[in-house]
């Protein structure tokens, strides 16, 4: 096919032999398949922020910080070059992630670089040599919903670990190959620590990882995974074994006894006063 424009500096540069074909056009970006010398790969090309429909970024962004101080002052103003800078930030926060959870050992596509909103990476593939499908698209047995279900379960503790929520995961952002899943589009991912959105988002997409496996081992819509892995989160405790299980604290707070104890300190203090103006007295 006729190379894209946004691809034409990957070739000109010897990154990109040939452009094979449009694998898809999603909200942020479109993906294609390209040959570079004997292996097949995704170049991924990052939508215009006027093209993008991917709603609420401001939500994703908070919390990404910018070590130059000019390009971070450019990016508050929103002026032009700030603009653009935001743009560069936000594509590549992606390969970032990429890199990250890769080092942390969850199975994402590997990053080849990034030049001119272009990503340049893996291509996933089934047995076959095919497109590896998406989750959505893939029907699965009892036992193998449960299994990959816990191995998706185990990759949102590691990415956690690591600093990130993926903070858009469902279905149609993960690849299934030989060896499980496998977890896509990253541009989103947050930073745990530092987005005040992250426990809702974490949330989001376990929900959204339970629902889904959940038609295949409805016994999995029970489970509270979310609500577990925060609280191991917020204790540092995530290198602990996952059982879906959580309660919620069910102790209600003793108002008798907290009206009781006060009432115990205003009549110490009123005791203490009357104390002190009979010494007052005496000494008059």
């Amino acid at each position: 096919m006729k190379t894209p424009p946004r691809i034409q500096p990957l070739v000109d540069d010897g990154l990109v032999d040939e452009v094979l074909y449009r694998l898809m056009s999603g909200k942020e970006a479109d993906v294609f398949v390209v040959r570079c010398g004997n292996e097949h790969r995704c170049a991924k090309v990052y939508k215009e922020a006027h093209q993008r429909s991917f709603k609420k970024a401001a939500q994703y962004r908070e919390g990404r910080k910018e070590r130059n101080s000019r390009r971070a002052r450019a990016m508050t103003k929103g002026s032009k070059f700030g603009r653009q800078q935001q743009e560069e930030v936000w594509q590549n926060a992606e390969v970032d992630a990429l890199y990250r959870l890769a080092r942390a050992g969850v199975r994402v596509p590997q990053p080849y670089g990034c030049l001119d909103g272009v990503l340049l990476m893996e291509l996933v593939t089934d047995d076959e040599g095919d497109v590896a499908p998406r989750l959505a698209d893939v029907h699965l047995t009892h036992e193998q919903a449960l299994e990959d279900h816990q191995q998706m379960m185990e990759y949102v503790v590691l990415m956690l670990d690591a600093g990130l929520i993926h903070g858009d995961l469902s279905e149609f952002n993960v690849l299934v190959d030989a060896y499980g899943p496998v977890i896509i589009d990253l541009p989103q991912a947050i930073e745990a620590a530092a987005n005040n959105n992250a426990r809702q988002m974490l949330t989001r997409d376990v929900n959204n990882m339970r629902d889904y496996y959940g038609q295949y081992a409805p016994e999995l819509l029970n489970t509270r995974y979310a609500d577990e892995i925060w609280a191991l989160y917020e204790d540092g405790a995530l290198d602990a074994e996952l059982t879906g299980q959580f309660e919620d604290a069910d102790e209600e707070a003793d108002v008798d006894s907290v009206v009781a104890e006060i009432r115990a300190v205003l009549a110490e203090e009123q005791e203490r006063l009357e104390r002190l103006r009979a010494h007052e007295s005496d000494l008059d």
